[in-house]
């Protein structure tokens, strides 16, 4: 036999109807923003609901691992820079080429780490934080996808984004490829070895499911730190010849060379003995090494230097510790200060990207409510805070509850003082 629930019980538990029915309204709008972030469009507002349209139009390119010099990059500027129909395929495959060397890859995943993990909220139009939807879409993998996007607008100069759902109902960002996209034309060339474009900025997606980020005429970072990458691989591959040539010694035979005997058997008798370069001369013949500057390689380890010097200054603004050898702790620390500078600068960017771009794109697809604004949560200085902190607690009642969620301390109440009061020890206490 099947019982009523008896809402007189629940009453008496401590709720009232008002606070049943605002639980159930809050429950209706939480259910009703996961089902925004998983729902398809309709085809009235794409083509192809939902699905990539222009990304897939991209053909598939080989691109050829050649030696690359100054005279490339010029060329690729040069065609970059065009008057009239301006192409950055070559400038963009010298980009990806130079984002292989160690020491530039990681000044900028430094960089971007430390923006990517920068919290940040959802405010409602009053200003009220939504914690629901923000802790909703920090869960989301197109989230950190698209402001790894914006954020390469620092070294690419521009990302042009297409958004679509996949097969589960789940947004997706997808970059359309640097070398098929000419921003200060506004065209997509689905082969850039061809003239046939797009107007990407005329298309009715555009604002939508095509977001476009950068600035049309900056070529970015990457585009500074082209020779300083090209130089560096000069030295390297000399230093290497230069380990080569003086780490293992060329090997000479003298030997009568009219005679194809001798030389047939100077030959096997070379190539047996190990890996080192070889050559047979004739028995009148002399050989010997040019003299140059007597060097061990610092020439070469200069310029890396250098060059790695110049790459650190350019992405975080100084040379911090480990680039440099007589660094100390001031010089760290201001390193470090210069390049939160940089980062902050880098989060003002995504924030007004995010509310002048995505946000109203997010609005139009119906995952976002109408009035809403997104901003990043003010870093603090957690060092200094505690420091006030502490020189404060003698003098003010503090809030343990805002210690814990502010420190990390678990903190389980005020901690009583016994005041043993003053000792007296005046002429009369020893009477």
């Amino acid at each position: 036999m099947k019982t009523q629930p008896n809402n007189h019980l629940l009453l008496d538990q401590g709720q009232n109807l008002t606070t049943i029915i605002s639980m159930a309204n809050k429950n209706q709008r939480r259910r009703t923003q996961k089902k925004n972030f998983n729902a398809r469009p309709s085809k009235g507002n794409t083509g192809k609901a939902g699905k990539p349209n222009y990304a897939v139009k991209i053909a598939p390119k080989a691109i050829a691992r050649t030696r690359q010099d100054i005279k490339n990059w010029n060329r690729a500027l040069n065609m970059a820079k065009k008057a009239e129909d301006p192409k950055r395929h070559l400038l963009y495959n010298l980009y990806d080429e130079i984002a292989i060397d160690a020491l530039l890859t990681s000044q900028i995943e430094n960089r971007k780490l430390k923006a990517l993990s920068q919290a940040f909220s959802l405010k409602k139009a009053s200003g009220e934080v939504d914690k629901e939807l923000t802790e909703l879409i920090k869960n989301k993998i197109w989230l950190s996808e698209l402001n790894k996007h914006i954020l390469d607008t620092k070294y690419y100069g521009h990302s042009l984004v297409e958004l679509s759902f996949s097969e589960e109902g789940e947004l997706c960002t997808e970059l359309i490829p640097r070398q098929n996209v000419d921003p200060t034309t506004g065209k997509l060339y689905p082969d850039y070895s061809e003239d046939k474009h797009i107007k990407y900025r005329e298309v009715p997606e555009y604002g939508t499911w095509v977001l476009e980020f950068g600035d049309p005429q900056n070529l970015g970072l990457l585009n500074n730190a082209i020779p300083h990458v090209l130089f560096k691989r000069f030295a390297q591959s000399c230093w290497s010849e230069l380990c080569e040539i003086y780490g293992i010694p060329p090997r000479v035979l003298k030997t009568n060379t009219q005679d194809p005997t001798m030389v047939s058997r100077g030959e096997r008798m070379m190539r047996d003995m190990g890996a080192a370069a070889w050559f047979i001369i004739d028995e009148q013949e002399k050989f010997e090494f040019a003299q140059g500057v007597s060097t061990n390689g610092d020439v070469y380890k200069n310029l890396i230097n250098l060059c790695n010097s110049e790459m650190s200054m350019l992405i975080t603004g100084a040379i911090i510790g480990q680039d440099t050898k007589n660094g100390s702790r001031s010089k760290d620390q201001s390193a470090q200060e210069m390049l939160q500078t940089l980062v902050e600068s880098d989060l003002t960017m995504v924030d007004q990207y995010w509310n002048s771009t995505v946000i109203p794109a997010l609005i139009k697809l119906g995952i976002v409510p109408d009035g809403y604004t997104f901003a990043y949560e003010k870093a603090e200085n957690l060092e200094q805070l505690w420091r006030m902190t502490t020189e404060a607690a003698p003098h003010f009642d503090i809030d343990y509850k805002w210690v814990k969620e502010k420190f990390g301390i678990e903190v389980t109440g005020v901690k009583q003082t016994q005041n043993t009061g003053n000792l007296n020890l005046n002429a009369d206490f020893f009477v």
